[in-house]
């Protein structure tokens, strides 16, 4: 690889289901590769699930049957000259090579490979992923159960992985998701206070509540939030504050 082009290795990974990885990993690709001129390519680990595979046959389809985002689709094309990031399933027990190897004989500089890995950690070979990350993003949720898993397995990525030295990772980010504006603050307060003696890093933007996140968009749908084929509206980023997040992560990433 060119000195010049250095490709960033990213995953947005957790113990826990549910919380959001996936979304993530969709939401950020899409604003990098079709909004901000990235070149990005994800491959999907997430084996039986393969939920992100899943997730493009469906945008297919549902631009194929809504006018306006068929027209938004075309447009997009002819605007950026640029076809849609590919999502290739494999294994995570030899991803990083696959990874490697997609990056090496591209005919275009990636910029960014994202990594949808499964969520826990007996998966054979994820622990050698991670390690292959530049940066892992963790979304949090304000509950119990999540915090704990989450804050089991950071530690753990932190001693085992980091301090082995045989590892890429350069920063590991916890970010507080669904934050419901209505909750009680006391309990981030306190969260938050875990979250500094244990000596993790806690991102500053907090991505708010919103049913975006769990519904696909509608047919007739003139905005898309969560798409594989095109970026989040910037309307709805807005509402959530996916836009701070967004430029917080490439401060992080130094993209």
């Amino acid at each position: 690889m060119s000195t010049k082009h250095k490709t960033v290795f990213i995953a947005f990974s957790s113990q826990k289901g549910g919380v959001g990885k996936s979304t993530f990993t969709t939401l950020v690709a899409s604003t990098l590769h079709y909004r901000l001129g990235y070149n990005v390519v994800v491959f999907d680990t997430d084996f039986p699930q393969h939920s992100l595979m899943k997730m493009k046959e469906r945008d297919l389809k549902m631009v194929m049957e809504n006018e306006a985002l068929k027209k938004q689709a075309y447009n997009q094309f002819i605007t950026i000259n640029k076809k849609a990031y590919e999502i290739i399933q494999h294994r995570a027990d030899s991803v990083l090579e696959k990874a490697q190897e997609y990056v090496n004989g591209s005919p275009v500089p990636i910029d960014v490979v994202f990594f949808d890995l499964p969520g826990t950690v007996n998966t054979p070979g994820i622990l050698k992923a991670l390690a292959g990350m530049h940066h892992i993003f963790t979304p949090i949720t304000a509950d119990r159960v999540v915090m704990e898993s989450t804050l089991v397995f950071t530690q753990l990525l932190q001693d085992v992985i980091m301090k082995q030295g045989e590892t890429s990772i350069e920063t590991i980010n916890l970010f507080w998701n669904q934050v419901d504006g209505r909750e009680s603050t006391p309990l981030y307060e306190v969260y938050n206070n875990l979250i500094n003696q244990l000596g993790l890093s806690l991102m500053q933007s907090q991505v708010k509540s919103s049913t975006r996140f769990r519904k696909e968009s509608e047919v007739n749908s003139k905005g898309l939030f969560r798409s594989t084929l095109l970026p989040p509206d910037e309307r709805l980023m807005k509402t959530c504050q996916l836009d701070l997040f967004m430029n917080e992560f490439l401060k992080i990433t130094q993209l």
